[in-house]
């Protein structure tokens, strides 16, 4: 099942397939290591669930909803 990153449930695991951002947003992110076929687990919420802490790569990274929004997952 493929969905958008922010939507997953903590301690979920899953690889990302497609990030939907252009321009400097997409350079960004890719720049984070979040490129299709990368495996991450969602590692917590902040209390209004906004950031999202992801680890992957041996690293946590946080990113706002927003920003998750752009990044589809294929979940386990």
């Amino acid at each position: 099942m493929v969905t958008a990153l922010r939507n997953m449930s903590i301690n979920q695991r899953g690889k990302i397939k497609h990030v939907n951002a252009k321009g400097e947003l997409g350079r960004r992110i890719r720049d984070m290591g979040l490129v299709p076929g990368t495996e991450l687990r969602i590692e917590g919420r902040a209390p209004l669930n906004d950031p999202v802490a992801i680890r992957m790569r041996g690293y946590t990274l946080t990113l706002r909803n927003n920003e998750a929004d752009l990044i589809s997952v294929e979940v386990d």
